[in-house]
Formats: C-alpha cells, structure tokens, sequence
C-alpha cells in the first residue's frame, strides 16, 4: 500500500493549485485523478477568464479570492510560462434597467477592490473595440483572458517538479479514518494517507460525505459554446459581455482566447447529470441569435467547434439561494480540508483557495519547508510565436522542429514530442493537444491526428491498440481492418 503524508482528491484547477502550493513543503504529497490527465472536467470547460471581481458579493469567500486571484496574475503567469493577456473587458448595456445593474455591480466591484471600473459611451466603446455591441459599458481595465487548460497543466507541472506525484485513471470508491491514517480505496487500489483535502469539483459533494462532511446539494447550470475560427479573431480583442442580470450573472458573451480563437457563450440551464456535456441544436441556435448581439461577426462560416461546461453551484434547497464557495476543516473532521461548490470563477480563485487549504495543514502539522522548491515552470516552445531568427536557431538546435505536424497551428514535430514526454507521464492524443493546440485548428485534426498518435506510439514504444483519445476506455484502435497478407 503506498504511503503519503496529504492525499488531494481531484486533478482540476483547485485541486493542481493545491498540490502545487503543498509542495513548497516537505511532504509527501499524492494526486488521486478519475480521468487520465489533468483538467478533463470543468476546469477545461469555461470561457479563459481572469475575473474582476465585480458580482460577488462583498465579504464572500468567492469575492476575496477574484480579487486577489486577479491582482496577483500576472507574477503567476510569468513563473508558470503560461500564456496570458490582460485584456479589460467591456460590459455593454442596451435599456435603462442595464444601466441600472451595471451601475449597481460597479459599486460593489468598488467595494471589493477592484480598481479601475469606469463607464464609457457608445463612442469611446468604438475606440476601444469597433465591433463590440450596445449602447453604453462599463470598461473593467483589470479583466483578462487566458488557456485554462494550459494553465492547470503548468500548475500539475510544476507541483510534479517540486515533488508532487499524480496518480491518474485512480476513482475514488471509498474512505475510512483509522486512527491517525485515511484508507482512500480506488476502483485500483488503496492508499493510505494522513490528510486528506477534497478538490473533487463536480463529484465534490460525494467525497464529501466519505470524509464524513455533509453531501452538500449543488446543482448544475450548464452552457454551451461555439469556437470561432481564428480569422474571426481579428475582429475581436476585448471580451464583450452583455449587463448582468439583477442577480450578477451573464448570458451569452463574446470572448477572444489567447491564441487568437473567439468563443461565444454561453447560455445557462439546469442539468442534473454530472458529466453531460452533449451539445443541443436549440441552443446553439439561440448562442447564434445572442451572440451577435454582442459580436458582429458571429457567422456560420467561422464556426469550427462546439462545447459545454457545468457550474456546479452550491446552493440552499429550502430557498433555492445560490451560496457562497465552501472552504471548512474542524477537529470533528481531523486532518481534512473539504472545498464544494467551488465554480465561476475556479480559475481566477484556484491560487488564492489553495493557499488557504494549505495553511490548514501547515498551522497544525507546521512542515518543514521544501528549501528546493522551484516556482519557475518551463514550459513548452512554440514554433509559432517565435522570430524567424529564433526558428532557424531552433532548427539548428534541433532539426524536429523543422517538420510541421499541425498545419493549422504550426506545431512542429519538437513541440509534440516535448508534450509526450510531459513531466505528468500523460499521453493521449487530447493530452498532447491540450500542450501544443495541435489538433485545434480549422480542420480539427483531419491532417494531424494521425501522425500526433503514431509519435505517441514511436516515443514511447506502445502498441497501437494501446492509444487512448482521452479518457480510460477511449482506445483510438481496436485492431486491424484487414490483416497483412
């Protein structure tokens, strides 16, 4: 049976947060994950946000952390090697009673702390993006856009580097104390560990309850999405959301990703399955009508992905209120850090929530510092953002980064080869395009695909039948369609 002094469950943003901030301590940290990378739930499923903080409400655990998350970003961006635009973001009203809700989640933004929020008429809107809609905004200068999951991925990194070790395809089944130990029982095996922090998102409220919390009701709202193309891109540098609704949230906006893309989305209803992902002609029709409300050049011909996310929020059942993050750990439970209902905005609070889990353990287990840790994460180099002299330097250097795999997204055959051999071990096809956005282009794979899983096969010397797409039973082979005569 393997032996850790804190056991994290759950390998989403929080949760590689949380591992990433134990390991500038001397301990001896395990990473239990159902699926076979990290970020493969919600983590990877939302807009790329980095959130003001502007629609919490004041003294919530969810509004400290946006602050903070948000103030803190950049210095995090620059150690993780993360790509990262401080952006602003506009958000537009159209009637009077938009006026009234924006105005009246500026003064809470205010009171939050965030800085900068002022309004702006049609024509400065013009001079800050050409193509955004509405009649007025609010222009939020401290908002901005990043990968999410590029940015979990170089969160699990760099724990790993610092000691952290991550244990993927591992379900959680089970849990009992024995004294002064945990037996955390797998659909695998079974580890034994002296803390416990549940980071499980979605399924955060059944671990909960083997921890011997409550399980916690949440309920789901789920919204759909469509990628844009980059040629759409150009035409959008600002994301554009519509006035919050008298209870803070957003309906479909606009937002440019970091590497060019615009997603648009998404909309909000209730889902009662965890995993229910499925994209629906009905809405999508519907992100196709308010979407160019937001964005003038929300057209078919740019189209070239859909997707959908889930908020699991935590919520009363007796008032149906929504409610705030829950972050607890008290003697009754001992040795635990339990975190539910921790949705929009995660990414933006992942660091800030993880520090305060952390000082949990370290106030009454006071470790040892881990005097060798390492917040610098290397990351992967790409081809495409580097000067013409830098990629003849790089050819030199090493000649696979003069092959082009992805054609759309000019990775090279150096880049899919660093992701293969990834610090975290991961290899599926969606791992490597998670890395390299190899796969993510106009054509969606159809060129590269298949030369992304026969590297996978050639580095690591596994069998075809052996490649997953992404998750444990996804096998991209199932054998021959005809044998060799």
């Amino acid at each position: 049976m393997r032996e850790y002094d804190v056991m994290v469950i759950g390998a989403g943003v929080v949760g590689c947060a949380v591992a990433r901030e134990l390991s500038r301590y001397r301990l001896r940290i395990g990473v239990l994950e159902k699926e076979l990378d990290v970020a493969c739930g919600n983590s990877s499923r939302n807009t790329g946000m980095l959130h003001a903080g502007f629609t919490y409400k004041p003294g919530t655990l969810k509004a400290e952390c946006a602050v903070e998350g948000n103030q803190e970003f950049d210095q995090v961006a620059k150690e993780l090697n993360v790509p990262f635009k401080r952006t602003g973001k506009l958000v537009v009203g159209f009637t009077d009673h938009d006026r009234e809700n924006i105005l009246k989640f500026k003064a809470i933004g205010e009171q939050n702390g965030v800085k900068g929020m002022r309004m702006v008429t049609k024509e400065e809107m013009a001079a800050i993006d050409p193509h955004a809609g509405g009649e007025f905004a609010m222009y939020v200068p401290s908002s901005g856009i990043l990968d999410p999951m590029q940015y979990t991925i170089a969160l699990a990194e760099n724990a790993a580097m610092n000691g952290a070790q991550f244990l993927f395809g591992q379900k959680v089944v089970g849990m009992e104390r024995e004294e002064e130990t945990y037996r955390i029982r797998t659909e695998k095996e079974t580890f034994s560990t002296r803390w416990v922090i549940n980071c499980a998102g979605m399924y955060a409220p059944e671990i909960s309850e083997m921890m011997g919390y409550p399980n916690y009701p949440t309920k789901g709202f789920k919204g759909e999405y469509f990628i844009l193309d980059k040629k759409a891109g150009k035409y959008l540098g600002i994301p554009v959301y519509p006035a919050p609704n008298d209870n803070g949230g957003f309906m479909t906006h606009a937002t440019p990703t970091v590497d060019g893309n615009v997603l648009v989305g998404p909309d909000s209803y209730v889902t009662e399955d965890r995993e229910d992902y499925a994209v629906t002609k009905e809405h999508l029709d519907g992100l196709i009508a308010d979407g160019r409300k937001m964005f003038d050049h929300m057209e078919p011909q740019y189209f070239i992905r859909n997707f959908a996310g889930i908020r699991w929020k935590r919520y009363d059942p007796e008032t149906g209120a929504i409610l705030d993050f829950l972050l607890e750990a008290d003697d009754g439970h001992p040795r635990t850090v339990n975190l539910v209902g921790i949705e929009s905005p995660g990414i933006t609070c992942a660091l800030p929530l993880a520090r305060r889990a952390v000082k949990k353990l370290v106030e009454k287990e006071q470790p040892e510092a881990n005097e060798a840790f390492q917040p610098n994460r290397p990351g992967i180099r790409r081809f495409s953002e580097m000067t013409e002299e830098e990629k003849k330097a790089a050819i030199q250097e090493d000649r696979d980064y003069g092959e082009i795999v992805c054609r759309c997204e000019t990775v090279t055959r150096a880049e899919i080869r660093q992701a293969i051999h990834n610090p975290l071990g991961v290899h599926t096809v969606t791992g490597i395009k998670n890395r390299t956005r190899a796969t993510m282009g106009r054509c969606q794979g159809g060129y590269c695909e298949t030369r992304i899983t026969h590297m996978i096969e050639e580095e690591l010397g596994v069998a075809p039948e052996d490649v997953r797409y992404s998750k444990e039973g996804g096998y991209m082979f199932m054998g021959k369609v005809r044998e060799e005569q």
